[in-house]
């Protein structure tokens, strides 16, 4: 049994990891689980304060992900369809264009959203940059703390 667990605890881990680049998963949530399953196997005593903390930090950046990119936008004058642009952008570049489309649709999104809304090119280039820093922030907080998190599994299960 143990073993099952620890194998689905690296697995969520991996996920985890993953899940700080796919806006499908939420990235530090899904280590977060990997790292409670291993607690609940017998090679790792339960520490609730551990998890607790370790699942709060988890929480405020799954939280904390949701308004960087439109904070993003909205400083560099975006709207909200720069916002969904970002999205859909995000998806398509991942789908038709791996690894690049990572970066590159969102930014496109985010460009053809505001374009759409308003047809001012200047104003849609500074929306689509600072929607792409507040998602290249947003990626970089989740696999901060997916890392950090993984670490302590290792960590713990050595």
């Amino acid at each position: 049994m143990d073993i099952a667990l620890l194998i689905f605890g690296i697995l969520l881990m991996i996920l985890g990891i993953l899940g700080s680049f796919l806006p499908v998963l939420p990235g530090p949530i899904t280590s977060w689980f990997g790292l409670l399953v291993l607690h609940l196997s017998d090679a790792v005593p339960m520490n609730w304060t551990f998890l607790g903390i370790t699942f709060a930090i988890a929480f405020v950046i799954w939280l904390i992900d949701y308004i960087i990119p439109a904070m993003g936008t909205k400083r560099f004058g975006g709207s909200r369809y720069g916002v969904i642009g970002t999205m859909v952008g995000l998806v398509l570049g991942i789908l038709f264009f791996p690894p690049f489309g990572l970066i590159i649709g969102p930014f496109l999104g985010a460009l053809v959203g505001e374009l759409i809304k308003e047809n001012n090119s200047n104003k849609a280039f500074k929306a689509a940059l600072g929607s792409l820093i507040g998602f290249l922030l947003g990626i970089g907080m989740k696999l901060i703390v997916s890392l950090v998190i993984t670490y302590y599994f290792i960590k713990e299960f050595f």
